[in-house]
């Protein structure tokens, strides 16, 4: 099980319902579902918008074909394109919210970053450490050597 999780569902079912969820996910920034699920759809979800991202042809039809709407399509190629051209990877965040009564399947919300009324803020960047030159091997030796505990010496008392 490599690919995805297979949700208790048929292949038909299961790939319905991840299209149908990653399109309310980029209709409306923020749906509730099962833990489960949501590490499904932020797979599929972060696909598409690196598809938003690349802007070419070949990948709206992808996209195109995956999605449901032309609203939907709309929006990954201009809006989350423009606000993730810069990031990497990681679009969407998994919040864990609450055991649901009924069954008691653990809920989560999943959700686009950086985004308007978003339920988390963002952790400010880790400054990062300055970068040391590296020594050459003499040097290295001779810093090592100073910084060295003294060596005692062996009396007739400890043998």
């Amino acid at each position: 099980m490599t690919k995805m999780r297979k949700l208790n569902r048929t292949d038909a079912h299961r790939i319905s319902m991840l299209r149908t969820m990653v399109s309310q996910l980029v209709k409306h920034e923020r749906i509730e579902t099962t833990v489960a699920k949501a590490k499904e759809v932020r797979r599929q979800a972060d696909k598409m918008v690196t598809l938003g991202k690349e802007g070419t042809l070949c990948a709206a039809r992808r996209a195109a074909a995956f999605v449901r709407g032309d609203d939907v399509i709309h929006k990954l190629f201009t809006e989350l394109a423009y606000r993730y051209k810069d990031r990497a990877g990681g679009y969407t965040r998994m919040l864990r919210t609450r055991i649901r009564v009924g069954d008691a399947a653990p809920m989560a919300y999943i959700e686009f970053i950086d985004r308007e009324n978003e339920l988390r803020e963002p952790k400010p960047p880790a400054p990062q450490p300055p970068q040391r030159v590296p020594l050459d091997p003499w040097a290295r030796s001779r810093l090592c050597q100073q910084f060295a505990s003294p060596k005692k010496e062996k009396s007739e008392s400890d043998l």
